[in-house]
């Protein structure tokens, strides 16, 4: 595939590199000289340019794109980014921000194919967004996880945080959340944790255990 990525700071560099690595095509396009010298020194296409603008699309070649990902700082620069790509049958991608509210959220996504929070999901889900494929991110994260789904029980602790801000060791993540009787889905950046919740868990085999005793209130973690 022939990927555009649209803004090459922490997201971005790790996201050219996993599509890179698996053979795709990638060019960059970014603003700030000093990431415009990174991505060159990378062997990456590059255009220094703004890349909400039709100008600086237009050099990207939009129409020989098969994705295209808006992974700047500044949501409404990537959703130009994606308005810009629709209109050549791209698939889009659009990175947003914690100070997203679910209405906000909702009213973007309609103009998109995926909306990443990569602060939670990290560069390997905006990579699988951007292939099209479900989000299972544990082959780009490390061969040594376990995989689990844990429900919260009434009266977890856990009840009324963010999915996004849950307190879990280091060496797990949470993936996916779902209300109960509903289909997982990458949480939003305020959803809230609700008794009965689903929460699909990626971590090394030992963190499994200790993220179950915390949503259980069990402090032996």
């Amino acid at each position: 595939m022939r990927c555009v990525i649209v803004g090459y700071g922490r997201v971005g560099i790790r996201t050219a590199q996993i599509l890179d690595e698996e053979g795709h095509s990638v060019l960059v396009i970014d603003n700030d000289p000093a990431k415009v010298e990174r991505a060159r020194e990378a062997d990456f296409g590059v255009i220094e340019g703004d890349g909400s603008t039709g100008e600086t699309l237009a050099e990207a070649d939009l129409d020989t794109a098969d994705a295209v990902a808006g992974l700047t700082g500044d949501p409404e620069t990537n959703f130009a980014v994606c308005a810009t790509a629709n209109e050549h049958g791209c698939r889009t991608v659009l990175r947003i921000s914690e100070e997203f509210s679910e209405e906000v959220y909702q009213q973007y996504s309609e103009g998109v194919d995926e909306i990443v929070y990569p602060e939670q999901l990290g560069a390997a889900g905006a990579k699988t967004a951007l292939l099209g494929g479900d989000f299972n991110v544990l082959a780009d994260i490390t061969e040594k996880l376990a995989a689990t789904t844990l429900t919260v029980p009434e009266g977890s602790p856990a009840i009324g945080e963010r999915v996004v801000s849950l307190d879990v060791p280091e060496g797990a993540r949470i993936y996916a959340h779902g209300r109960a009787g509903e289909l997982m889905e990458i949480p939003l950046p305020r959803t809230a944790i609700e008794a009965g919740d689903q929460l699909a868990v990626i971590a090394e085999p030992d963190a499994v255990s200790v993220v179950r005793d915390r949503l259980h209130g069990d402090s032996m973690a």
